[in-house]
């Protein structure tokens, strides 16, 4: 089976504690040891936001600020690296061919960002379709996909399972009310519905979420199935990887 996992900055490294890192890798390394093929994107989360927020004060431009949220998913992504230890890319791909030959020799590959104006959601997907994953998780910091932020709505309703056409007009929806935020951004659900992606948001906070989503379709977060695909994927409904 071939999994990509984007792991949300602050899900990784919400303050930059080795630990949770630690945990995460061991998640990883328990799927390659259960004969997985990973590949993982790392975001920015609030090191990022800060850095980005103190070089917009400068004055630098959008498209740097772009650029300094992506040094930063990469220094995430490094930090990952380092605690999977040889069984990971040296450093992150920057491409996605790059990535995609790293994971035919059996590499984890742990990527940040790519490119200005695009986040590390659209990285995910992008990376998914590339090299015609099985399955996208996002582990954010939030339990699912909602009708409405649940920061902002206090009766938003949790999605329990979507097509990839509901899940754009969804996400849509939640971007077009300022100040809102998505566990999963317009370009990344449109990526997915013309993959046809099958993709699990959950949250992920706790690492071991990820390892129960993946071996056994086991979550409390929101499954994207695609047009035409059986509710239950064959590769959980036979306990086999």
């Amino acid at each position: 089976m071939k999994v990509v996992v984007s792991i949300g900055g602050s899900v990784l490294a919400p303050d930059l504690g080795a630990e949770r890192i630690r945990e995460h890798a061991a998640v990883i390394e328990q799927l390659v040891e259960d004969g997985c093929t990973v590949g993982a994107v790392v975001g920015g989360g609030t090191v990022a936001r800060d850095y980005i927020g103190t070089a917009r004060d400068l004055g630098a431009n959008e498209m740097k600020l772009d650029e300094i949220g992506i040094d930063v998913t990469r220094l995430n992504a490094r930090l990952l690296i380092s605690a999977l230890g040889e069984e990971a890319t040296p450093s992150p791909p920057e491409d996605y061919e790059a990535a995609g030959a790293a994971l035919k020799r059996g590499d984890v590959c742990v990527m940040g960002g790519v490119a200005p104006a695009q986040t590390t959601d659209a990285v995910g997907a992008a990376l998914a379709e590339y090299v015609n994953a099985d399955l996208l998780v996002y582990a954010t910091s939030v339990p699912g996909v909602f009708s409405d932020d649940p920061n902002e709505t206090d009766d938003a309703t949790k999605y329990g399972e979507l097509s990839a056409a509901e899940l754009v007009d969804v996400i849509a929806g939640i971007e077009m009310n300022a100040g809102s935020s998505a566990p999963v951004d317009l370009l990344a659900a449109k990526v997915i519905q013309r993959s046809g992606m099958r993709t699990v948001v959950l949250d992920g906070t706790e690492p071991e979420r990820i390892l129960d989503a993946v071996k056994y379709g086991d979550h409390e977060g929101t499954d994207v199935i695609p047009e035409g695909a059986d509710d239950e994927p064959t590769y959980w409904a036979d306990g086999e990887l």
